[in-house]
């Protein structure tokens, strides 16, 4: 007598226990649905879109120039422009320097500033990126500076060429 009351105590208390951990599973469930439960943020257009380069081993006086050349062109067009560069079909005009003539029409002088303009390309590939995600139309390279940078010594106590590069890309209507 004495084993069946038991095993009738010990099914109550597993019965017990499924019944509590049912009701553990759905609490957990409901917790779970709950946390699932997100805010959809709104897209916030922003009027400016930037990207920055620091300390890149490029010229600061052929970056000028080709800054110069894409400054008031689309990310789009600006990228065409300095693979040509590159490819050598298009210089870059660097009128106040001495450098020999070039083909065009009007061309004083220029040259082919090939990695200042594949560090550049990379920065206007960046730019145009952000652009996207600020829900820029229509964009248009407002602002290509480039700043000297602080040079590291090298052997010999030469000192290395390093730049700056901002690029700011806003909506072609819209003026600071």
């Amino acid at each position: 007598m004495e084993i069946q009351e038991t095993k009738k105590q010990l099914v109550k208390v597993k019965e017990e226990s499924k019944v509590d951990k049912s009701s553990e599973v759905e609490r957990q469930a409901e917790v779970k649905t709950e946390k699932k439960v997100v805010e959809v943020k709104k897209n916030v257009k922003k009027d400016v879109a930037v990207a920055n380069g620091f300390s890149l081993r490029i010229s600061p006086k052929q970056s000028v120039y080709v800054c110069k050349a894409i400054r008031r062109k689309s990310p789009e067009l600006a990228m065409i422009r300095l693979n040509e560069v590159i490819s050598e079909k298009r210089a870059i005009p660097m009128a106040g320097l001495e450098v020999g003539h070039r083909k065009g029409k009007g061309f004083a002088g220029g040259r082919f500033p090939k990695n200042a303009c594949k560090a550049i390309i990379e920065i206007v590939k960046q730019a145009g990126a952000n652009a996207i995600v600020a829900g820029i139309e229509n964009p248009m390279i407002t602002i290509a500076k480039s700043d000297r940078a602080s040079a590291p010594y090298r052997k010999a106590g030469r000192k290395a060429k390093r730049t700056h590069i901002h690029i700011e890309i806003r909506n072609k209507g819209v003026k600071k």
